[in-house]
Order: structure tokens, then C-alpha cells, then sequence
């Protein structure tokens, strides 16, 4: 029986996930109530709270499987061969799709960041530090291969995010569409320019 219980006890709690991340898709996340998600999965709510303590731990589960999809991409560049620019190009564009594929093209998805921010920061900046590790990880490899000028890694990674915040932050994203200002692959060349290595003229 408890062979049992531990495998059905995981799946049920993805089930809850499933199903609460289609709802909050469809109706929205202020309007979904855990009795919504329960009567999905022909349950009662009772059951619901038996995996999860509260709505806002499942709304928490969901972003961070949202925000983890993104992070396994972003480390599978990162951990890729070859190059360090065209790997970081990709890494930096990459994120970017998925947030504006996930986030900005569905009001009720970007509702739901939006309240993670309001509710569950900790979630978004565990998010934000494991993307900038990547980021790192690429940068640091491109300084070892000469590809990058040799300085601090953090600090370049961590630059390299602020640079990139219009085209990371989902509501950045929305809100910078239709305005002035560089495009993702301007932004991209601007931060490889910077990486670079640095010639001294002055030794010239």
C-alpha cells in the first residue's frame, strides 16, 4: 500500500498542476478557486489541500514549471559545444521567445507573472539567478577561450541581464513592443561588443 501511495501521491499533484495551469489559461488566475480546479478532477476541495496548503502554492508550482521550461533551455545552450557568442546570441534570444511566446501573447499567463512578482518574488528571483548562472556559465567560457575579454563573471552576467531586461521582464516586453528603441539583435551585438576583447591603443 505505501508503494502505491507514494506513486499516486506525485501524479495527483501533477494532475493538479495540469489542470490548474489550463484554468488559470483560460479564466484567469484571480478568477479560478481551488473548488474550480477540484471539480476538474472530480475531487473535493479537501483533497486539493492535501498537496498543496493554499491556491498561492499552487499558483507558485505553476510558475516555476513555467519559468523552469525556460531555465533547461537556457542551461542546455549554456552546456552546449562550440563558440561562446553565437551560444550567448542564442541563449539571450531564447529567452526572450519564451517569455514573449508564454507571457505577452496570453493576458491571462501575464496576469499570473504579474501577481507572482506581487506575491511570489522569491520564485521569480530564484528564476532570474538560475538564468543568470547560464548566462554566466557562457561568458565564463568565452573568457577562457579569449572569445571575451578576461574580467569578472558575475558582474558580466549580471550586466548582461540588465542590458536585457526589455526583452526578459514580460512586462517589459508588452509594454516596449510598439515603442522606440533597439531591437533584440542590436541589444545582442551591443552586449557582445562589450564582452569583446579590448584592444589598448595607447600599446599600438
Amino acid at each position: 500500500m505505501t508503494l502505491i501511495a507514494e506513486h499516486i501521491e506525485p501524479d495527483t499533484r501533477e494532475r493538479i498542476l495540469v489542470v490548474a495551469e489550463r484554468l488559470f489559461r483560460q479564466i484567469g488566475y484571480q478568477k479560478t478557486t481551488v473548488a474550480d480546479i477540484a471539480k476538474e478532477l472530480h475531487m473535493s476541495p479537501a483533497n486539493v489541500y492535501r498537496f498543496f496548503d493554499s491556491k498561492k502554492a499552487i499558483h507558485e508550482s505553476v510558475a516555476r514549471s513555467l519559468m523552469g521550461e525556460v531555465e533547461i533551455e537556457a542551461q542546455r545552450i549554456a552546456n552546449a559545444p562550440g563558440p561562446a557568442a553565437p551560444r550567448l546570441r542564442e541563449l539571450l534570444t531564447t529567452v526572450h521567445r519564451m517569455n514573449r511566446e508564454r507571457y505577452v501573447g496570453d493576458s491571462k499567463l501575464h496576469e499570473m507573472v504579474e501577481i507572482a512578482m506581487e506575491e511570489s518574488w522569491e520564485v521569480c528571483v530564484a528564476h532570474i539567478q538560475r538564468v543568470t548562472e547560464s548566462i554566466g556559465a557562457v561568458i565564463g567560457q568565452g573568457m577562457a577561450s579569449g572569445e571575451f575579454e578576461k574580467k569578472d563573471v558575475l558582474l558580466a552576467a549580471l550586466c548582461t541581464c540588465t542590458a536585457m531586461v526589455r526583452f526578459f521582464h514580460p512586462q517589459m516586453i508588452a509594454q516596449s513592443m510598439n515603442k522606440p528603441g533597439p531591437s533584440i539583435d542590436q541589444m545582442i551585438d551591443f552586449v557582445l561588443a562589450g564582452l569583446a576583447p579590448h584592444v589598448d591603443t595607447a600599446k599600438s
